[in-house]
């Protein structure tokens, strides 16, 4: 495309991104690295406008400099030269062309989650992590972009305070979100005659009753209303484990060679780490990027069991607010966990008892003003779980985590393996290096914090995508990562498509494999309903070259 073709906001875009250190040159991950420069500057712009530091005259055209995004960054790939397009795939490019639509699409494909199937309290940690997007529509036609999430609200009434929204692009309204599984909620809830809600500026939901049904506060006034659309997800809480049985694929995967179905692996594989890299810049975007990393390395320490509890713990208690605490940085994760309930010591063995009365008493003074956010016993699965990956030892390991977090995330962002163990091998608790819980009897041994398989998901879900922002080619590093012990999903997911061909034990050794295999499961396996009979994965490898 001729520089003289290119619409004149892309120009524009162009010149302001070079201001703020952006690079339009081709890279090997299409849009990533150019998606999170136009984010932060969004972002720049954006806040200056709400906080009314933004010249007037200028609004207009910021504003809709943004609404563009998408022409935008395709603009830039076209001004480049589309070296991404013209011959030179990438192995996720390559992998997304060849997934069958609507499946590779991310936002609008239709839900293969139906809306009863998800919590409020997850739907509200889904959308705080920005993963419906930004940018929506109103029942009644309007133009609404999420400026500022705000914060959880600590205090009775709406979910989210602070937000800033901006409608058709007009100047940014301040004030709250409340977030609704059915749009019915607001009038079955009392919020419109509450004064607590008046207030609130958007009102999101995910679900709409049989009649029409308007958004008003106890003044009358109306809210607007957005029909939120569960996008297709990695997230391990909404995934179901299928049963574990052989699928029609077995066959088709055997017929092939073993190095062309390890390709596939592989390129599913880097589809799947740029996924993750994506999420982490629109959570960068959204709460700035000293924070970005720290919820998911919570989700990491929840494992699978207790993903969504950790995922809450760490947005509702910023990092960068935690770390104000010092001191009372614990108590105030166990307190606000809902581990701090009990007041009579007597029955504590005495080793415990110390520990566990300093952190009541650390917590009590806090108490009152996170007593709102604090998480319900309910949303915490303790039975089933190994002892050294208890919830509680978890929260003790994520608070040594917060209290050294410039130099966690310094270690991290070098995505060297050998570096990460070696630093998070030697982090010491007094208590938890020798405790399950808040009131077991002590290990006669010492037993490491974290240990190495849950090191090496950080390194999987945080720190490689973190490097994949900046340096694509870090990608090789998965390659050298040992595989992890299988648990119930790859070993549901390996018998699905492999059966009991030996080319599963060759191929899911590496972790870049088992990676691949588990993107190859949610992207098919996930996504039938018809239990196998009706997935187009066995006739989509014909497809493969």
């Amino acid at each position: 495309m001729a520089l003289s073709a290119v619409p004149a906001h892309i120009v524009f875009l162009k010149r302001d991104l070079q201001k703020t250190g952006g690079s339009c040159a081709p890279r090997a991950t299409p849009g990533v690295g150019v998606t999170n420069k136009i984010g932060s500057l969004r972002s720049i712009c954006f806040g200056k406008i709400a906080r009314g530091a933004a010249d007037p005259p200028r609004k207009a055209l910021v504003i809709r400099k943004f609404f563009l995004r998408d022409a935008i960054i395709k603009g830039i790939f076209d001004i480049q030269g589309g070296a991404e397009y013209n011959g030179c795939m990438t192995p996720a490019d390559r992998y997304e062309a060849w997934l069958p639509r609507p499946i590779s699409s991310v936002r609008e494909s239709a839900p293969s989650i139906a809306p009863a199937s998800i919590s409020e309290i997850e739907l509200q940690a889904r959308w705080f992590s920005g993963e419906f997007g930004r940018s929506f529509t109103t029942l009644s036609g309007d133009a609404v972009e999420i400026v500022q999430f705000g914060e959880w609200n600590r205090e009775a009434g709406p979910d989210f305070r602070g937000a800033a929204v901006s409608i058709n692009g007009g100047w940014p309204v301040r004030g709250c979100i409340e977030l609704d599984p059915d749009v019915r909620d607001w009038e079955r809830h009392g919020h419109a005659v509450n004064p607590a809600y008046e207030k609130v500026i958007l009102h999101l939901f995910l679900s709409v009753g049989p009649k029409v049904l308007f958004t008003q506060t106890l003044s009358g006034r109306a809210v607007p209303q957005v029909k939120l659309q569960i996008p297709n997800s990695d997230q391990a809480p909404l995934n179901p484990v299928l049963h574990a049985k052989c699928g029609r694929c077995s066959g088709a995967l055997a017929a092939m060679q073993t190095g062309q179905v390890g390709d596939l692996l592989a390129a599913a594989a880097h589809f799947r780490m740029r996924r993750k890299a994506q999420r982490i810049g629109e959570v960068a975007e959204i709460h700035g990027e000293f924070a970005a990393p720290y919820p998911f390395l919570a989700e990491t320490l929840g494992y699978k069991s207790n993903k969504l509890p950790f995922l809450l713990l760490a947005q509702r208690l910023p990092v960068s607010e935690l770390r104000k605490m010092r001191g009372d940085l614990e108590s105030v994760l166990f307190g606000s966990g809902g581990f701090l309930t009990a007041t009579d010591f007597s029955e504590i063995p005495n080793d415990t008892k110390g520990y566990l009365r300093r952190l009541w008493e650390s917590w009590w003074p806090h108490r009152t003003k996170f007593a709102n956010l604090a998480l319900s016993q309910r949303l915490w699965k303790c039975s089933g779980v190994r002892p050294m990956n208890h919830p509680q030892r978890r929260i003790g390991a994520l608070a040594e985590i917060a209290r050294r977090w410039p130099k966690v995330r310094d270690v991290l962002r070098s995505a060297n393996p050998t570096a990460i163990h070696r630093y998070f091998a030697s982090l010491r608790h007094d208590y938890w290096d020798f405790h399950y819980t808040l009131t077991s009897q002590p290990s006669p041994r010492r037993m490491a914090l974290i240990g190495p398989e849950r090191v090496n998901g950080m390194i999987m879900n945080v720190a490689l995508p973190m490097a994949l922002r900046e340096h694509p080619a870090e990608f090789v590093k998965l390659q050298m990562l040992a595989a992890p012990d299988f648990n119930l999903k790859i070993r549901t997911a390996a018998l699905r498509l492999f059966g009991v061909d030996a080319k599963r034990v060759t191929l899911l050794k590496s972790a870049m494999h088992q990676q691949g295999l588990l993107q190859i499961y949610n992207d098919f396996c996930c996504q039938d309903l018809s239990d196998c009979h009706q997935c187009v994965f066995p006739e989509q490898l014909a497809q493969w070259r």
